[in-house]
This record gives structure tokens, C-alpha cells and sequence, in this order.
């Protein structure tokens, strides 16, 4: 089993013929990662939560929180296959929302700081940070440099906003592996991955901190609250 993405494409290249079941994947089809959703075609298939379905929405919601932000950085990572797919969907949003994008890069945790200055010279206001790995292992340090530098920021991963971030707006990944554990008990009695059909995420949960938002000086509107699947206060 291979959580998201980042790790798929490794275990894609060792092997073509043992089963390969995703959790998290955020674009396989765009990534090569399986021929359609509808019939996957080779050793590999699972549970998608589509980054260039989420990304804009993402952006919809950090936009109605912070309104006067006018000018968003993007922080990716070129290294995550499902970035570029995600960014340009992002951008595509942008300009319909009427919101300067500007891709802030960021390869590894040696590369935050010097992505949240460039943030600074961009004198953007907010920032949508794309979801892998290396942005839940550094949660804390990413919370710690958005208030630092007074950003709002939206990710797809919750534990961002549990550790100090403003917002997240992303799939329920407690659920996603429970319906993993379906696609391994299927093909562990038989079941060709090519003839599992990958499935979308279903369940989705908007989390805000308030605290956060104070700290930023920053009124969440109510009609935002109301949405909220959780507040930390």
C-alpha cells in the first residue's frame, strides 16, 4: 500500500505486477499513475483526492476568508508529481477569482525559510500551501513562519491548521484508509487491480482556528463559520 503520490511512482518503477493499492493519491491519472479512474489498466489502483479539483476550492474558501487579499503565494514543491497539475488549475482559479498567484518553491525543509522571504518581498497576504509530506512533517515551522510573517494560510491538511495554521479544507483521511483496506481485502481474494475502478474521496471537512485568525488580526466572516466542520478556538 502506498499512502499518496510521493510514493507511488517509486513503487510503480520497482514493480508492474504486484498490487500497488493508493490512499491519498492527488492526480493519478495526470501522473501516469493509472490509465482512467474508470478502469485503472495495470498493477495499480486505489482512492483519489484530486489536488486540481481541491486546489481551487481551496483557494474559493481562502479568498472568502481573507477577502482583501488581493496577492496569494502558492508554495509547491516541483519534486511532488501532482504539483504542476495542481498549480495550473490553481492559477486557471485565480484569475477567475481575480487573485494575483505567485508560485513560491519549496523542495525540502532547508527551503521554507527562504521561501516565506521571498513571500515577503512579494508582499503577498495570504498563502495556499500544496499538500505533501514535507509540509506535515514541518506543520509546526510552517505555522510558526506564516504567523511570523503575518499570512493567512489555507492547506488540504488539517494538522497545518492543529498547529497553528488559519485554514484547511481537505478530504477525511481516516476514511480514505478504512476504504483502502477494502480495495487490499479484495485483492487479496482474487481481485485484479486493473478491474478496481479507483474511487474518489467523499467525505471533505473544512477546520478553522480562531486563535490564529486573531493573531492575525483577522474577522472570519460567519458565513464561512457556519461551513466550518470544526473551530479551534
Amino acid at each position: 500500500m502506498a499512502r499518496s503520490s510521493h510514493f507511488v511512482q517509486p513503487a510503480k518503477d520497482a514493480t508492474s505486477s504486484i498490487p500497488i493499492v493508493f490512499v491519498v493519491h492527488a492526480d493519478p491519472v495526470s501522473t501516469g499513475h493509472v490509465t482512467s479512474l474508470a478502469r485503472p489498466g495495470g498493477n495499480i489502483t486505489g482512492l483519489a483526492n484530486l489536488m486540481t479539483d481541491l486546489g481551487p476550492k481551496e483557494l474559493e474558501f481562502l479568498s472568502a476568508a481573507v477577502p482583501s487579499a488581493k496577492r496569494v503565494a502558492v508554495l509547491w514543491n516541483p519534486d511532488t508529481p501532482s504539483h504542476p497539475p495542481t498549480l495550473k488549475a490553481v492559477q486557471e482559479a485565480g484569475r477567475t477569482l481575480g487573485v494575483q498567484l505567485h508560485a513560491v518553491s519549496a523542495r525540502g525543509p532547508g527551503e521554507l525559510e527562504g521561501a516565506f522571504a521571498a513571500m515577503a518581498r512579494l508582499r503577498v497576504q495570504a498563502v495556499l500551501i500544496l499538500g505533501n509530506p514535507i509540509v506535515f512533517a514541518e506543520r509546526q515551522r510552517l505555522a510558526e513562519l506564516a504567523i511570523k510573517h503575518r499570512l493567512a494560510t489555507m492547506s488540504e491538511i488539517r494538522d497545518v491548521v492543529e498547529a497553528g495554521g488559519l485554514m484547511s479544507y481537505g478530504a477525511d483521511f481516516p476514511d480514505l484508509y478504512r476504504r483502502g483496506a477494502i480495495y487490499v481485502d479484495k485483492i487479496l481474494k482474487g481481485a485484479k487491480p486493473a478491474d478496481l475502478p479507483v474511487e474518489q474521496a467523499t467525505k471533505f471537512e473544512l477546520v478553522i482556528n480562531l486563535k490564529t485568525a486573531k493573531a492575525l488580526g483577522l474577522t472570519i466572516p460567519q458565513s464561512l463559520l457556519v461551513r466550518a466542520d470544526e473551530i479551534i478556538q
